[in-house]
């Protein structure tokens, strides 16, 4: 039970974070749901594709669906509360890879994978919603810039291992893990902390 609400918390991160993109580039109604959808769901559906889980979990479970639904009109009635664009988006999107780390982790376990395999499970399922939410609204995706994005993610999941190995409580380490993965984000841009830049600036 705890585990599906992190996902559903992870799953309306990110359709809002998709959302705000999709109004920000002027897009309608349709533009701005299918957005919101594929940046939910991305990431989750690629999981399940490598695990062989199919039909994927958004196929046979419909509360995400309503989630997403739901989500996005959520954040279309309050856009003038919430659409301070870059500090809304930057918020949704690190408190949607924090959550999706540690589900992407949990369901590599489940299958009976690597640790390594596990932590870049975790990794995609945080990450390729966002790719393909920002490839589709035209930006390059922030994975693939300087800021440390998936990094933050790797972090996270050795802390879910390194913790699994000293407590017994599942659900505190999710959460440890998660809040990991969001502190380091955070800190990273407040101290505007990046990976190195293999390009001189000009």
């Amino acid at each position: 039970m705890f585990f599906q609400i992190i996902d559903i918390l992870g799953t309306v991160a990110f359709a809002i974070s998709g959302v705000l993109v999709a109004m920000h580039k002027r897009m309608d109604l349709f533009g701005v749901l299918i957005i919101a959808f594929v940046t939910a769901v991305g990431g989750g559906t690629l999981r399940d594709m490598l695990i062989g889980q199919t039909p994927v979990s958004w196929m046979t479970n419909m509360t995400y669906v309503y989630v997403i639904f739901g989500a996005t009109i959520f954040a279309i009635l309050l856009k003038d509360k919430i659409n301070y664009l870059r500090t809304s988006l930057f918020l949704f999107d690190t408190i949607g890879i924090g959550l999706y780390t540690v589900v992407g982790i949990e369901k590599g376990i489940q299958a009976d994978l690597h640790p390594i395999i596990c932590i870049a499970l975790g990794t995609m399922t945080a990450c390729f919603g966002g790719v393909i939410r920002d490839m589709l609204c035209n930006e390059i995706p922030v994975i693939f810039r300087k800021e440390i994005y998936a990094t933050a993610c790797i972090l996270g999941g050795l802390t879910y291992f390194l913790l699994r190995e000293f407590m017994t409580d599942t659900n505190f380490v999710f959460v440890i893990a998660g809040l990991i993965v969001i502190v380091v984000r955070l800190l990273a841009v407040k101290l505007k902390i990046s990976l190195p830049s293999l390009y001189r600036d000009k």
